[in-house]
């Protein structure tokens, strides 16, 4: 069979390298991030709490740190849509301190502007 044959036998599906997410940059950190980065803990009830994080670039694809925060800390988490603030990363459990890491790591913010509230 001729690969012309194959080619008419059903529909032509185009494979994308990666799931749809964008490039990632090959910049630095002081390239993607512009303002502060702040991680807070929000008491819940009893010993629960979240670890929200506000003030990321808005070029970068927060719905993919998040996939990568959930798998790493072993949490849940959403983003929330705020009107003031845009979205918003909330987190099970305290991770204040290994999300800041998480970024320093990941080169998405420098250590200078990740600011950690209530520690």
């Amino acid at each position: 069979m001729a690969t012309e044959d194959l080619d008419s036998l059903g529909p032509q599906f185009e494979f994308a390298d990666d799931d749809g997410a964008p490039p990632k940059e090959s910049g630095n950190a002081s390239d993607t991030q512009s303002g502060y980065i702040h991680i807070r803990t929000q008491q819940r009830n009893g010993r629960k709490s979240l670890t929200t994080l506000q003030g990321i670039n808005p070029k970068i694809n927060k719905k993919t740190i998040l996939k990568e925060c959930k798998k790493k800390f072993n949490c849940n988490g959403c983003l929330v849509q705020d009107p003031d603030l845009g979205e918003i990363i909330q987190l099970q459990g305290d991770q204040r301190k290994v999300v800041a890491q998480f970024l320093i790591d990941e080169k998405i913010a420098k250590k200078d502007v990740i600011k950690i509230h209530g520690s």
